[in-house]
């Protein structure tokens, strides 16, 4: 898999049961919003191979084995 950076397109390859927002206070939500597919842009890394990644619904951490670059 290529390394990937902060700023760059990723598109999600599965999703997980729950997802636990990117904010200040993080909240843990049902995955039930969001598709695979979907492509989302990378705000920030996070540690144990967890991604910030912003999509339209909201900014959330994903673990990066569910995440592959966009070309």
């Amino acid at each position: 898999m290529a390394e990937m950076q902060v700023g760059q397109t990723v598109r999600l390859v599965r999703i997980p049961p729950f997802v636990k927002t990117a904010d200040t206070m993080p909240m843990l939500r049902p995955s039930s919003f969001l598709e695979v597919g979907q492509e989302g842009q990378i705000l920030d890394r996070r540690p144990a191979n967890y991604w910030a990644v912003r999509f339209k619904q909201g900014a959330f951490l994903i673990d990066g084995s569910d995440l592959e670059p966009v070309s």
